[in-house]
């Protein structure tokens, strides 16, 4: 896919994902989704990608939806079939194979917030707001957000956000556990990178898939016995692997280790893994 309202760039085995409308703070669009969707499709495949940084052009990181249709943009035709834009990239954003790191570089309210709910780590620049701003417009919260909201701040603060859809500082995220740190702007995409790179230089590809696809997913169990049964079947088969006896020896020998497996080739068939398992992101 040529991208337009994004740039897809890969370096050191991390690609940046850069939402890339300036002129109108990022604001999302149709397209701007299948753009999204299609770059994590890329990182995916690409064994050289071991992190997804996403990060927005300019001096914003997404001002929500595109409202250029005025007050018919969310009139959508059918409410029997319509899946809304926002939850289609938040989905495809929890099935990644990769980590994902959020580098929030200026204003991220509406969907410019919570698309960025499945990522693993939220960065904040001192010039960041965010805001679920949905009932002030006559909306809800989409995006699968009041999955992942409540999960990562708790349901009192998730409601107090919702509810009053008031916008607020990176100090305030911070404090409520919505992003990790604050960084002077200068810095917020350096201290992203350094993160990627800690993942990138240290650890196993498809230990690191693997993980995250357990923590996520267990966040929707009801009994830690289905994570047991997870995590039992993941350590069987990962302890059997390449990585496994690389990652031991390098340890006894006290070298960097130099794991051989690839997410492309190497990742176990989870498909049963996991409890309810949901539908595909992109079925209709």
């Amino acid at each position: 896919m040529a991208y337009q309202e994004i740039q897809y760039e890969v370096r050191d085995g991390v690609s940046t994902v850069t939402l890339n409308r300036p002129d109108r703070l990022n604001a999302f669009t149709p397209r701007m989704s299948q753009e999204l969707i299609d770059a994590f499709d890329q990182a995916d495949a690409d064994d050289e990608v071991r992190a997804v940084v996403l990060t927005g052009a300019g001096r914003g990181f997404c001002a929500g939806a595109d409202l250029g249709s005025g007050g018919s943009t969310f009139a959508y035709a059918d409410e029997a079939v319509h899946r809304d834009r926002g939850g289609l990239v938040s989905l495809r954003v929890f099935e990644s194979l990769k980590p994902v790191i959020v580098a929030v570089n200026g204003p991220a309210v509406g969907v410019g917030v919570t698309m960025t709910l499945p990522a693993d780590m939220r960065l904040a620049s001192t010039t960041a707001r965010f805001g679920f701003v949905f009932a002030r417009r006559g909306i809800v919260p989409e995006a699968a957000s009041s999955w992942f909201l409540p999960r990562l701040v708790g349901i009192s603060r998730a409601l107090e956000w919702a509810a009053t859809g008031r916008v607020f500082d990176a100090a305030e995220a911070l404090d409520g556990g919505l992003v990790r740190s604050v960084h002077q702007p200068d810095e917020l995409l350096p201290a992203a990178y350094a993160l990627a790179r800690e993942i990138a230089d240290n650890t196993a590809p498809v230990s690191v898939a693997v993980t995250r696809q357990l923590m996520w997913r267990m966040l929707g169990a009801d009994h830690p016995m289905a994570a047991h049964r997870a995590d039992s079947r993941a350590i069987a088969s990962r302890g059997r692997s390449r990585d496994a006896r690389e990652g031991v020896t390098a340890f006894l020998e006290k070298r960097p280790a130099k794991f051989p497996d690839r997410v492309s080739a190497d990742m176990p068939d989870t498909s049963s893994w996991w409890p309810g398992r949901p539908w595909s992101p992109l079925s209709p």
